[in-house]
């Protein structure tokens, strides 16, 4: 499998280097920096696997005041209860110091969590964690130049949550914690971006690198240590409007003090006996659970795959480990190419394309490098995409 992943990066970029040989560094298409207001009022429902369901309001005002700032806010109820803020694109200086923040809240959560890290796990072999009074929030500060062809960022991201419970897939209670303290947990980034495309936002020809440190120091038991992501995106022109995006995608993690290991003192800390269970089922459940503290204490969590943005098909976090790889393709046929206000009551903005994308993505996560793509898991599927004016793309 890794000679085949090595394979097929090397046709990857000879075919973008082919079809991009005239046009190896393409001009903007369109200004980088917009103005034109928006704003989007609408309630939803959510279903996420592991999660729950519920139903919620969401919000955006887009570049307010003749600004290139958003204004973007939530709330939901149901299986999770919260809220959450954000503001994005304020520009500390302009077109040149860009600062994004926001944060949220949640009353009660739960998460999933496999029985093992790696691939080998079924969709069903999990248990969900229950944490309730849940907050975090962060901050990115980014330099940009050469018409954001060059930007420079960093980062900090943080929150703390009680560990409540631990439950079987359906909900039902296995093991309840007893006077598990407040988990904090923070994390620092430092990254860069090459942006040789045409189109920040919206790209179609080109290519884009991007490489990230993100360092979790020792929190409570935890480890110690910093994971690195990489990423390649190439864009490969289909006709006159539409485009195939290529994704190379790589993460690593790197522990500098491991954190604790012994089980008797994890299940101490998190509150949990498994012992008392006689369920045999339940008890080796909750053991499962305590066996993935002691692997992330051993070796780091890299960037995971599973969610919104890579292995789609999965639910978020589904695939964690200290490495991953990970190969993405989506191709995005442009149906229209506009320049169209719309005002619909809750929304108003200017639609500058309406996009089908077909996406195929393949990935691989271990806790030891050597066992990358023994056991690989691919996603495949489509949606539509609405770019708009403002800078939002639904």
């Amino acid at each position: 499998m890794k000679r085949l992943l090595c394979a097929g990066s090397v046709l990857v970029l000879f075919a973008a280097a082919a079809r991009a040989e005239a046009d190896l560094y393409p001009d903007r298409r369109r200004s980088q920096y917009q103005k034109d207001s928006g704003y989007a009022l609408f309630p939803y429902f959510y279903d996420l696997p592991g999660i729950g369901n519920g139903y919620g309001l969401f919000g955006a005002a887009t570049n307010v005041g003749d600004t290139y700032t958003d204004l973007i806010g939530t709330f939901f109820l149901g299986d999770v209860d919260g809220e959450a803020v954000g503001v994005n694109s304020l520009h500390l200086v302009d077109k040149r110091l860009i600062l994004d923040f926001g944060g949220a809240h949640l009353s009660k959560a739960t998460l999933q969590t496999y029985a093992k890290r790696g691939m080998e796990t079924g969709k069903d072999d999990y248990v969900l964690a229950e944490v309730g009074d849940t907050s975090f929030g962060g901050a990115r500060l980014t330099a940009t130049f050469l018409d954001r062809r060059v930007e420079g960022f960093v980062g900090w991201y943080g929150g703390t949550s009680v560990f409540e419970a631990v439950r079987d897939k359906d909900g039902n209670l296995i093991l309840k914690a007893e006077n598990a303290p407040r988990e904090y947990i923070q994390t620092a980034i430092l990254g860069g971006r090459l942006d040789f495309t045409d189109d920040y936002m919206d790209p179609r020809r080109g290519v884009r690198l991007e490489t990230s440190i993100w360092r979790a120091p020792k929190m409570n038991s935890g480890p110690d240590y910093f994971y690195v992501d990489s990423s390649f995106t190439g864009y490969i022109p289909l006709g006159k409007r539409s485009t195939w995006a290529v994704n190379l995608f790589k993460s690593d993690a790197n522990v500098i003090q491991k954190g604790e290991t012994d089980r008797a003192i994890i299940a101490d800390e998190q509150g949990l006996d498994c012992s008392t269970i006689s369920d045999p089922l339940e008890k080796q459940e909750c053991e499962s659970f305590i066996d993935n503290i002691v692997a992330e204490n051993n070796y780091g969590t890299a960037t995971a795959l599973g969610g919104f943005v890579r292995l789609r098909s999965y639910p978020e976090g589904r695939f964690k480990g200290a490495h991953t790889q990970f190969i993405g393709n989506e191709i995005r046929w442009n149906l229209t190419e506009e320049s169209t206000p719309f005002d619909i009551f809750i929304m108003k903005d200017i639609r500058t394309a309406v996009q089908f994308a077909f996406f195929y993505e393949i990935g691989s996560v271990a806790d030891k490098e050597s066992d990358l793509w023994e056991i690989s898991r691919k996603s495949y599927g489509a949606g539509v995409r609405v770019v708009t004016g403002s800078g939002l793309i639904y």
